[in-house]
């Protein structure tokens, strides 16, 4: 699966008629039980030298979390280990009530997370609930992974499908090029100073003014209604968007 995923990442990066990637499984009650433990354990056992460069892992999952198109995650059963850290690296994530779990268990086995489930997980529910998580090696369900940040949303079983499926759908009827600009801008201005981070914001606005569909988009919302208090207090399409 791994395999396939490295080689099915770049070509959904270059193919202009994709716009949303969406993860689920064909299994109701497993997500992605975990990483091989057979590979893992096969894995030499040489610590006296520092990576210096990523692994094949790594390389697989910054494919999907760098690449101009949103990924996200619906998840229905269990998403444990490296099922965990590859939710982790996409930008979205929604867990069915009663039904999805979610867990780093390697400590319990004397490793610890390394497909970075320690780096993702702790800027994204705060030092001492990722801690929680990775040492307490349990199962984290939808409703505390929500609260947790863990999760964008948790929701029941049979509404997860619909509203998936309709965000992904309103995202991919937006232009390409300013969902590929928004997500660059929250990705790279999350490790910027404040100052830098809020010119590289204005920058990458700038660009996406000068797109000619840019102006036809403006021009279509001004033309049917924008800044009237009719239209904005109305529950309607945004442009370019089906009924």
């Amino acid at each position: 699966m791994m395999e396939e995923l490295i080689r099915l990442g770049p070509e959904l990066a270059a193919d202009d008629a994709v716009r949303v990637i969406i993860f689920q499984s064909a299994d109701p009650e497993i997500f992605i039980a975990h990483a091989d433990v057979e590979l893992i354990a096969s894995m030499p056992a040489d610590a006296s030298q520092r990576p210096e460069q990523l692994s094949f892992f790594h390389q697989m999952l910054e494919t999907f979390r760098l690449m101009p198109k949103v990924t996200i995650g619906k998840v229905e059963g269990r998403a444990r280990g490296g099922g965990s850290e590859l939710l982790l690296a996409l930008d979205m994530r929604f867990a069915a009530t009663g039904k999805a779990l979610l867990a780093q268990p390697e400590v319990a086995i004397g490793i610890i997370p390394g497909g970075g489930g320690c780096v993702r997980l702790a800027p994204l529910i705060g030092r001492g609930r990722a801690l929680e998580v990775i040492l307490g090696c349990d199962d984290i369900d939808a409703q505390t992974a929500e609260h947790y940040g863990y999760v964008n949303r948790a929701l029941p079983p049979d509404e997860i499908g619909p509203f998936v499926d309709r965000l992904a759908r309103r995202i991919a009827t937006f232009p390409a090029h300013a969902v590929a600009a928004a997500k660059g801008a929250v990705d790279i201005c999350a490790i910027l100073p404040i100052n830098e981070a809020l010119m590289e914001e204005e920058y990458r606005f700038n660009l996406t003014l000068a797109e000619p569909e840019t102006r036809e988009r403006m021009r279509l919302y001004m033309e049917n209604g924008g800044q009237t208090r009719e239209v904005e207090l109305a529950d309607i399409p945004l442009p370019g968007q089906p009924d």
